[in-house]
């Protein structure tokens, strides 16, 4: 018995050579590819190209930061919350990352989230808004 694919299970020629061009070379070549697309405000591309290179290394916590920028100045808010929730469970002092969680989570409606990243964020970049008003 023979099964045949339907034209939407099967990959487009497009697909395949996208997926090609976003997995094809070194992982060096490809954080410089999408570095270069994400200084172009290519966002999608950018995630689409980091997303193969986090899986292939996740421990890398520099490039899982700049997947979740770009899937958070894609809107895509709830990928970009999921890699900075991964990105301080690596690194809990990440300020930046801390930062943009309160930033994502802000960004989705859901202030009350926000507050403690924001809070964590501020106070490792030395910003202390309650001791300042004490003076």
């Amino acid at each position: 018995m023979t099964t045949a694919r339907t034209e939407a299970t099967q990959p487009t020629r497009a697909t395949q050579v996208a997926d090609a061009y976003y997995e094809f070379g070194t992982p060096a070549e490809r954080w410089d590819r999408a570095r270069m697309f994400f200084e172009a405000k290519e966002y999608v591309t950018a995630a689409d190209i980091l997303a193969g290179l986090v899986a292939e290394v996740p421990e890398q916590v520099a490039a899982r930061l700049l997947l979740a920028r770009a899937y958070y100045h894609s809107a895509q808010l709830r990928k970009a919350e999921a890699q900075l929730r991964a990105v301080l469970e690596r690194d809990p002092v990440e300020q930046y990352a801390a930062l943009m969680l309160g930033r994502t989570l802000e960004r989705q409606g859901r202030p009350a989230e926000a507050a403690p990243h924001l809070r964590v964020a501020a106070a490792l970049a030395g910003e202390f808004p309650d001791a300042e008003q004490d003076r």
